[in-house]
This record gives C-alpha cells, structure tokens and sequence, in this order.
C-alpha cells in the first residue's frame, strides 16, 4: 500500500512532533538540538523547514537555511528525516521535493547538501565539486552535492560558509 503524503511549511504546534522525529531518526539530540537553534539565527528562513504528514501526524521533516559560497547566498538543506516507522515509504523524498519547490518558488538559485551520493541524485543534485563549490572541511568529494534550481544565474564558486550553529 502507498502512503499519500501531505507536504507543509512547518507550523508552531508542529515543533514538539518535528523535535520527536529527529530524535528517533538519529542516534544522538544532535540534529534536533541544531533544528532548534536554527530557528533562532538570522540563517532561519520562514516557509523553508518542511514536514510530511500521513492522516495528521508528522512523519518526516527537511529544513533548507541560508549559508553563503563566497558571500553569494545559497540553502543549505539540513537535516532531513523520517521517523523510523515511516522510512522507505517516500516521507523523506515528498519532504524534500517540496522544500525543493519552495526554494525554487522563493527565487533561490543554489542548495547544497552534505548526504547520500546514491540517494540526493534522484532530486537534481550533482557533485559540488562540479560548480568549483567546497565544504569547509573534509568531506568525500561524491557526499557534497549541489542543486541549481534556476540556471539562468550565475553559481558562486568557493567554500560554503554554513550559520554559526552548524559550529562547523
């Protein structure tokens, strides 16, 4: 049986269900303590932290914040997860396809992402490295990847500078 998936901007009675998702889709308070401080730094952008609902209850949740290459502005799309009950049935990718469309539908014209090489491709990501865009630490070249929503502009060339909360 397919699971429909209801894809929203995040809303204010969603927060507890979003923090328990990331906790029991990681191992550690790690994603759901950034989520958190995201929420309260300048890189936070309304309508870009994405849930997947299944008959009113969050199952999956991506979050796309401002970074910058080179001063340019890009998203960075981090994290992304499904609760445990719900993985491998499309929460992930129907959350992640609509904050791909939020992001192209508020004009941005970078996203980058730190994942999966087998798994971000289905979605329009492409090495990094393509672009001449680096992660600010070591990172295998196939897992940074980037996505030009709109490539009538031009791609900023450099190293990623994620918000302060990412502490990286």
């Amino acid at each position: 049986m397919s699971i429909s998936w209801v894809t929203r901007p995040e809303e204010r009675r969603d927060l507890p269900a979003i923090r328990e998702v990331l906790l029991a889709a990681f191992p550690t308070a790690l994603e759901a303590d950034l989520v958190d401080a995201l929420r309260k730094d300048p890189s936070w952008l309304p309508g870009l932290s994405i849930v997947a609902e299944h008959d009113g209850r969050v199952a999956g949740h991506v979050l796309l914040t401002r970074c910058h290459v080179a001063g340019a502005p890009a998203l960075a799309l981090a994290p992304c997860a499904v609760s445990p009950a719900f993985q491998r049935q499309g929460a992930g990718s129907a959350a992640i396809t609509a904050s791909l469309a939020a992001a192209r539908d508020a004009g941005e014209s970078l996203v980058l992402v730190l994942g999966h090489p087998a798994y971000y491709p289905r979605f329009g990501f492409v090495r990094a490295s393509a672009y001449g865009i680096r992660a600010p630490f070591d990172v295998p070249d196939e897992a940074m990847m980037a996505l030009v929503p709109d490539d009538r502009r031009p791609v900023p060339t450099g190293t990623i500078a994620y918000p302060p909360p990412f502490a990286l």
